[in-house]
């Protein structure tokens, strides 16, 4: 029997790996002589890095760079094992946990840090660059990410900037976030990293909203970085002048693009300058990794969360591990083992999902069941797993 365990993290109990190797535990205690595949998952947004080396076999690679409010902070990347693609997760270095000992900064934030991490992949000699969209500290339109790469945002006509020297230039750059979007007038990619257009640049992103307007990145996301009802009109201005200029420098429109609004608007400025694609996380992760060939060759597919409710089959792991199943030719069962399961057996069918079971003994205190996680996890494969071969036999 080939089993394919491909789960998402149990958030504040184990890392998509850690539940892959307990799961793993129960099919083998049922199935000693299984064909066991351990792919852990995640969404494009945290944890995607981690999930990444752990089916690549590599460790995290660190740098010092900066935080979302420009502190000196260590941060990792990934590198496969081929060096073929490089991974940054924006949580990493520009995200809310990075701030959080500090009072939210709405029209200061900035993705400048991850910035850096990108440039160190590119020195890795990467081809291709995963950008992992998720937990933003800010709304800069990724304006911080492109300085990070040496770009140069100008508070007057790059005519009228000298060279001669840093003094003088320092005067005519706008400041880092969405604040100084609001003051700049020109781009200056003259010193953009050398490798920065040679590769592919791919973005995680699980969201569609668009950059600007009522659905756009400040409105929908700006109050969870901080930002006040007055923030959010002067950040959702300074995005549109942002994409203007963009717009006339590349002609590239980023204004109304699906999913130009994730992580406070930074695919506006990669896809604008640096051509990156869009796609969707959880699927980009499953390619990345390898998931549909080893679906398409497995007799039984599980995989788990947290939670099992209506977001589970909207782009998250779940929902791409059962459409990869119901695309194979073989069609595999998929299980869900999840913390809870609240979403009703119809819709989760029509996902891809054959059945979900929750790792809850019976009524039990929460952090009672974040203690027992690994060995529920375990407990309830092996359930899973005689109940299939029961009717396999």
């Amino acid at each position: 029997m080939r089993v394919v365990i491909a789960p998402d993290a149990f958030k504040g109990s184990a890392t998509a790996a850690e539940v892959a190797r307990h799961l793993a535990d129960g099919v083998l205690a049922a199935a000693p002589d299984a064909q066991v595949t351990l792919l852990p998952m995640a969404d494009g947004g945290e944890g995607t890095l981690d999930a990444l080396l752990s089916v690549w076999g590599v460790e995290a690679r660190e740098l010092t760079t900066v935080d979302a409010i420009g502190r000196p902070h260590r941060a990792r990347y990934g590198v496969s094992a081929d060096g073929r693609i490089g991974v940054v997760e924006l949580a990493a270095a520009s995200g809310l946990p990075g701030v959080s000992d500090v009072g939210l900064q709405p029209l200061h934030a900035h993705t400048r840090g991850t910035g850096a991490l990108a440039a160190a992949v590119l020195d890795a000699g990467v081809e291709e660059v995963v950008v992992c969209l998720g937990g933003s500290a800010s709304t800069d339109g990724g304006a911080g990410l492109l300085t990070g790469l040496g770009a140069r945002l100008l508070a007057h006509s790059p005519a009228t900037v000298p060279s001669s020297t840093d003094d003088e230039l320092a005067g005519r750059l706008v400041p880092d976030g969405g604040e100084g979007l609001a003051r700049v007038v020109g781009l200056d990619l003259d010193a953009l990293h050398p490798r920065a257009r040679e590769v592919r640049w791919r973005l995680a992103v699980d969201v569609t909203n668009p950059l600007v307007g009522e659905r756009g990145a400040a409105a929908v996301f700006g109050p969870q970085k901080g930002a006040s009802e007055a923030d959010v009109a002067f950040l959702d201005a300074a995005l549109g002048r942002w994409a203007d200029l963009l717009e006339r420098r590349t002609g590239v429109r980023t204004h109304d693009l699906p999913g130009a609004g994730a992580a406070g608007g930074v695919p506006a400025a990669l896809v604008a300058v640096l051509g990156a694609e869009l796609e969707h996380g959880a699927t980009l992760v499953a390619e990345a990794i390898g998931l549909p060939a080893a679906v398409a060759d497995a007799d039984l597919v599980l995989t788990g969360e947290g939670s099992f409710d209506s977001q589970s089959v909207s782009g998250k792991v779940a929902d791409a591990v059962g459409a990869l199943a119901a695309a194979s030719t073989g069609r595999p069962p998929v299980v869900v083992i999840a913390g809870q399961v609240l979403l009703p057996a119809r819709r989760a069918r029509a996902a891809g999902i054959t059945a979900a079971f929750s790792i809850a003994p019976g009524p039990i205190d929460l952090d009672e069941l974040m203690g027992r996680t690994p060995t529920r996890l375990t407990e309830v494969a092996a359930s899973v797993t005689s109940l299939y071969l029961g009717s396999w036999r």
